[in-house]
């Protein structure tokens, strides 16, 4: 019953969600810790932007940011990326439009994640660097940061885990990853539907699951005991 799953390329198709969700979550690492710094600086300017981005973004559907990067940057502003045509993922612009989405939207949510972990830091460590001459930048990178990183590990790996699963919007504009090759099943392989729906479900509990586990090991054992 099982013959079907060799003519199509499954692993290849997980292995694109890999990549996919891999350079997201950095993009989206580094662009949340921006964000969340903006939030909290002094200047009211750098707070505005950092509050508006995130609210404004994280409520727009992730299909419209996928599609409008698509449409609007790609096809509209002309924004190249990477070489058409390649068989190779990271050779797609699409490929790395879709990563250029995910990381907007996903970095709000690590925003605000980390935000909640800045917060947890005593007021009088930071009183404390900035009484020792560290300014701003120094007292974020040097003193909240790090605590704060150890503080929110168990919720950025739920970030993580939810990006993994919304790499699957990236199908909307062609991305070669593992929903558009299920759509390409259900369409050929009717007869065999709940079988292809369960290869794709265990498919994402394969990735997922260790991931919520190792990093949630992680968290309890770079916990700050406060």
């Amino acid at each position: 019953m099982l013959d079907f799953l060799s003519e199509y390329d499954v692993l290849g198709a997980f292995w694109g969600t890999v990549q996919l969700t891999f350079y997201s979550a950095v993009g989206s690492l580094i662009w949340g810790t921006v964000l969340a710094a903006m939030r909290v600086a002094p200047a009211p300017i750098m707070r505005a932007f950092g509050t508006g981005y995130v609210n404004i973004v994280r409520n727009i559907p992730l299909t419209v940011i996928i599609i409008g990067c698509s449409l609007g940057l790609s096809d509209t502003l002309g924004l190249v990326l990477a070489k058409q045509g390649s068989p190779t993922s990271l050779a797609d612009n699409g490929f790395w439009l879709a990563v250029l989405g995910l990381v907007a939207y996903t970095a709000t949510f690590v925003c605000e994640s980390l935000r909640s972990g800045i917060n947890t830091v005593p007021v009088g460590q930071a009183e404390a660097s900035r009484a020792l001459g560290l300014g701003f930048t120094q007292t974020l990178t040097i003193v909240v940061l790090p605590q704060a990183f150890r503080s929110v590990v168990a919720p950025l790996a739920s970030v993580l885990i939810a990006l993994t699963k919304n790499t699957t919007v990236a199908s909307a504009i062609g991305v070669a990853e593992a929903s558009l090759l299920m759509a390409e099943m259900v369409e050929n392989e009717s007869d065999a539907l709940l079988l292809v729906f369960a290869t794709f479900a265990l498919g994402f509990v394969a990735l997922t699951l260790p991931t919520g586990l190792l990093l949630g090991a992680l968290a309890k054992k770079v916990a700050v005991k406060r």
